[in-house]
């Protein structure tokens, strides 16, 4: 029978051994674990775009999983490695504020910097934390170790936020934060952002500085006919722009960062 959950989220692609290598220090220490890949196609060192998807996925796993998340350009610094534990889940990872817009989501109850050495790996490496330290934390939290053997507390963690759109008369000011496999650009752009500046059932995207798209804002990507731009509010409540069966981002030549400018 399976036992705890402990999902992973990375930066490292399925091309290197990195996964499997965290995979293996769980399992051996914790051989009933059951180990969810949320993705590790995370952008490298994409440290929002990290948090954003953990955010939007950590809610829908059931209460005790533990969440390891290793976007970690900071590894081997004096950047801390952590646990929170809030009122459902544990997050494990470093302290560069990948952890923390889930987290808080979710309450936060307490926060541990990771420093029991017996219960770390056994090969120390100072560019691997996602198997010396991360890995091997979970599987000892989902074994029944208690969170207080695993370190101190503390009380002050890095966070990040998206960042919130500027809105100027009849204009927003956004950003790209994520491009989904499809080729969806979501915006850090909300439902309300729109609705504060009158936007209805159409709008105006303006991208890398180019001609205006004009768009209609549909429930369903069937709405408009194949190979046709639209524009959504999708799952996480965000402006989204799509291409009915295409890739509007390969399209529209964009990637995650660049800005993005909506008008009525």
């Amino acid at each position: 029978m399976s036992g705890r959950v402990i999902t992973l989220l990375t930066d490292f692609g399925m091309k290197d051994p990195y996964v499997a290598e965290m995979k293996g220090v769980i399992l051996n220490i914790y051989p009933q674990a059951n180990i969810i890949d949320i993705t590790h196609q995370v952008e490298k060192y994409n440290v929002i775009q990290g948090a954003f998807i953990l955010a939007s996925a950590a809610k829908y796993f059931p209460k005790g999983t533990i969440h390891v998340v290793v976007i970690d350009p900071g590894v081997g610094t004096k950047r801390k490695a952590i646990i929170i534990e809030s009122k459902r889940y544990f997050f494990v990872g470093p302290d560069n504020g990948v952890l923390t817009m889930a987290a808080k989501m979710d309450g936060i109850r307490r926060i541990i910097e990771i420093s029991a050495e017996n219960y770390l790996g056994d090969r120390f490496s100072l560019t691997f934390h996602g198997r010396d330290i991360f890995a091997p934390v979970a599987a000892y939290l989902a074994k029944g170790v208690k969170i207080e053997e695993l370190g101190e507390e503390i009380d002050r963690i890095v966070e990040v936020k998206l960042p919130e759109p500027q809105i100027k008369g009849e204009r927003i000011f956004g950003i790209i934060i994520y491009v989904d496999s499809f080729g969806n650009i979501i915006t850090n752009i909300s439902k309300e952002h729109l609705q504060k500046i009158g936007v209805e059932r159409r709008l105006k995207a303006t991208m890398r500085g180019e001609k205006s798209l004009e768009l209609k804002i549909c429930r369903a990507y069937g709405e408009v006919e194949k190979g046709e731009f639209l524009a959504i509010i999708d799952s996480f409540n965000l402006l989204e722009i799509s291409m009915n069966q295409g890739n509007a981002a390969e399209k529209l030549k964009v990637k995650s960062g660049e800005k993005i400018e909506i008008t009525i």
